[in-house]
């Protein structure tokens, strides 16, 4: 336009304006109101929609309202153009950033309900928002006449440079992609490296593995090195285990007795600790003459690995009371020293040494 600006241009641009301000109010008003209903049905795609469109259509309102009102103005050509693109690259940019959260949070609900623990693998996420964000980034770049051949041209031949300065961290993102679709290890497992640390997996992302131990201490672990060495995985193919305890008894002991006194105790702890099996079957194997024991192995159930420092606790109490109720003796190993003199032979009983009912 070649007329000069009016007191009438600037009222209905600023109309237009705070009209596109009032309708993006009122739409995060309906939405709001809308999202508090979503929340309440059993159907989580209405509220994924509603969480999409509170993110686009009030910084759409307010686009189109400054739009509206750049058009009441009398502005060039050139000009009027520059601001419609600008406010595209503005709409498409909150699309964009919509589009990563929303589909960055289902990526991580799928992950949680996977593992079946709080923490999630972060990889996933952090590689969607980034796909997602810069395929946006390349729509907009086309969309305001910008070609992306030559930087999609600049990306392939800069490529191999920045995968060699990037060697180790391309390493670790991979072995992460490779630890969790092969289902190896997954976040809220407990694991022991051959190194000896052992703890639950807490989060697995573009780099490292966090484990954190019993004690609560984090240990980070490179996701290359974690993929390269011997583990243990004490939650996988299920989660329930067996840990044996060491037992022995006297050679006087009627030992149908033992095993029908162990596998009662074991019966109660089952059923009693939080944090055992109840269905498991007592299972009592005698194995050993000792010196001065029958040694015989003792299997307990948990339902995980940090449970059985609890039930062999309660365990080796409850079966040692039990023990002294019915006179079972666990005999403390002792041992006769020989000294030998010319003409002389003195046998010296040593003291007795403590045992440890339990091995």
């Amino acid at each position: 336009m070649n007329r000069d600006l009016t007191l009438h241009d600037v009222i209905v641009a600023g109309i237009a304006v705070a009209a596109g301000v009032t309708v993006a109010l009122l739409l995060r008003v309906i939405l709001r109101w809308l999202g508090e209903r979503a929340a309440r049905t059993a159907w989580e795609g209405d509220d994924i929609i509603v969480d999409v469109l509170r993110g686009v259509l009030p910084w759409a309102a307010v686009a189109g309202g400054v739009a509206s009102g750049a058009a009441a103005l009398p502005l060039t050509g050139q000009v009027g153009h520059t601001v419609n693109e600008v406010l595209t690259a503005f709409v498409m940019a909150t699309a964009t950033f919509t589009a990563a959260r929303v589909v960055s949070g289902l990526v991580r609900s799928v992950a949680q309900s996977r593992s079946g623990v709080a923490a999630s693998a972060t990889i996933f996420v952090n590689i969607t928002r980034v796909v997602i964000l810069a395929i946006g980034f390349l729509i907009i770049l086309e969309t305001l006449g910008i070609s992306i051949a030559p930087l999609l041209t600049a990306l392939g031949v800069g490529g191999l440079a920045i995968a060699l300065a990037l060697k180790d961290t391309l390493a670790n993102l991979f072995a992460g992609v490779h630890i969790l679709v092969s289902k190896t290890v997954q976040p809220g497992d407990y694991i022991r490296l051959s190194s000896g640390e052992e703890g639950y997996v807490r989060d697995i992302n573009w780099r490292i593995t966090v484990v954190e131990q019993l004690n609560n201490n984090l240990v980070i672990i490179p996701n290359a090195k974690l993929a390269g060495t011997n583990m243990t995985n004490f939650s996988r193919p299920e989660q329930k285990l067996s840990v044996t305890v060491q037992v022995g008894v006297g050679y006087d002991s009627d030992l149908e007795h033992v095993e029908r006194v162990t596998n009662e105790v074991v019966e109660s702890v089952m059923r009693d600790i939080t944090g055992a099996v109840p269905d498991h079957e007592p299972a009592v194997r005698f194995h050993t003459f000792g010196d001065s024991r029958i040694g015989f192995t003792v299997i307990l159930g948990v339902g995980e690995y940090s449970d059985k420092y609890r039930i062999k606790h309660e365990f080796i109490k409850r079966l040692h009371q039990r023990y002294r109720e019915e006179g079972i003796r666990i005999p403390a190993p002792a041992r006769t020293v020989s000294l030998q003199q010319p003409g002389t032979e003195t046998l010296i009983p040593h003291p007795r040494e403590s045992a440890d009912a339990a091995g």
